[in-house]
C-alpha cells in the first residue's frame, strides 16, 4: 500500500538518486530497512513531460542487484517463454493491465502514455527494474516475471541499511 512521502523520505531518495527527486507522488515500497525503495511517479511531470514509469526503483542496492540480474541473459529467456507459454503471456498481460489501472487511479489524463506501462509489458521484457518495482509495489502474484526476477535477487538490504 503506497503512502505519502515525508520530507525525510524525499531527502533519502535524493541521496539514493544523487539528484533531487522529480514529482514523487508516493512511496510504493519500503526496503525491510525502512527506507524508500520504490516510488510512484505521476504520468505527467510538473514541467509537462509525459512519464509512463509509474513505479520507479530508487534504492541503489536494489537497482544494482537488478542490473546484475539483467546481465545474466534472463530477459532473453523470459522473452522466449512469452512466445511459447500462453498462460504466462496472459498473466503478464494482466500485470500490464494492473499497472495501467494503478496509474489511472491518479486521475491524470495523459494521452501520450495511454496504454503504455513499463518494462516492455505486455508483450516483451525490456527492463527488469520496472518489473521488479511493479512486483514490490503491487505485491506477489500480480506480475509473474517481476516476481520471478525478485525471487532471484539477493537480500540487498542485509549488509547495511539502504541510503
Amino acid at each position: 500500500m503506497s503512502e505519502k512521502a515525508t520530507q525525510k523520505d524525499l531527502d533519502c531518495i535524493e541521496t539514493q538518486l544523487g539528484r533531487t527527486p522529480r514529482d514523487v507522488h508516493a512511496i510504493a515500497y519500503r526496503c525491510p530497512c525502512g527506507n524508500p525503495a520504490v516510488v510512484e511517479t505521476p504520468p505527467r511531470l510538473s514541467h509537462g513531460e509525459p512519464f509512463p514509469t509509474f513505479y520507479y526503483a530508487t534504492c541503489p542496492r536494489l537497482t544494482a542487484a537488478i542490473s546484475t540480474l539483467e546481465s545474466t541473459g534472463l530477459m532473453a529467456e523470459m522473452n522466449e517463454r512469452l512466445t511459447t507459454d500462453h498462460e504466462l503471456a496472459g498473466e503478464y498481460a494482466a500485470a500490464h493491465d494492473d499497472y495501467l489501472a494503478a496509474r489511472a487511479a491518479l486521475k491524470m489524463d495523459v494521452p501520450e502514455v495511454e496504454g503504455i506501462s513499463a518494462g516492455g509489458m505486455p508483450n516483451r521484457v525490456k527492463c527488469l527494474h520496472s518489473l521488479v518495482a511493479h512486483s514490490l509495489s503491487a505485491g506477489p502474484d500480480v506480475n509473474p516475471l517481476g516476481d520471478e526476477a525478485l525471487a532471484k535477487l539477493p537480500e540487498w538490504w542485509k549488509e547495511q541499511p539502504c541510503e
